[in-house]
């Protein structure tokens, strides 16, 4: 008796796969910090975007935990960054490794953990984690 069973080429392009990474968002703005030695935790809970491959919207919160140097982000800015997700598409991997590289690049931390998690979708959800260095 012969397998019905298919293996199926992916339909998930290169395209799909690098979908937001380059994508121009909001500066990140910073302050001098007065102090070290200490961590800042950060939870951004409506954070929005959009699915590259299915066009339908992501939801998540990012928690960003960091150890200032000579720079602290500056909230507002913060936010306005974030928002400039709300119509990206960007997979949830590719997002919450951008954000750390973003954050890296504007404020030079000690350290930074960047963590995502995901709603659930279809009964899965999914906790992202990026860390520097």
């Amino acid at each position: 008796m012969k397998s019905t069973t298919r293996k199926s080429k992916s339909s998930y392009t290169e395209a799909h796969a690098k979908s937001g990474i380059d994508a121009k968002l909001p500066r990140l703005e910073t302050w001098p910090n007065q102090y070290s030695g200490y961590v800042i935790t950060i939870e951004i809970p409506e954070y929005t975007a959009i699915c590259p491959k299915t066009g339908l919207p992501d939801f998540g919160t990012i928690q960003l935990t960091y150890m200032p140097d000579q720079q602290c982000l500056e909230l507002k800015s913060l936010k306005v960054y974030m928002h400039g997700y709300r119509n990206l598409g960007i997979f949830y991997e590719n997002a919450v490794n951008k954000i750390l590289a973003d954050v890296v690049k504007a404020c030079k931390p000690i350290s930074a953990t960047v963590i995502g998690e995901f709603t659930a979708r279809g009964g899965l959800s999914s906790t992202i984690e990026a860390s520097y260095p």
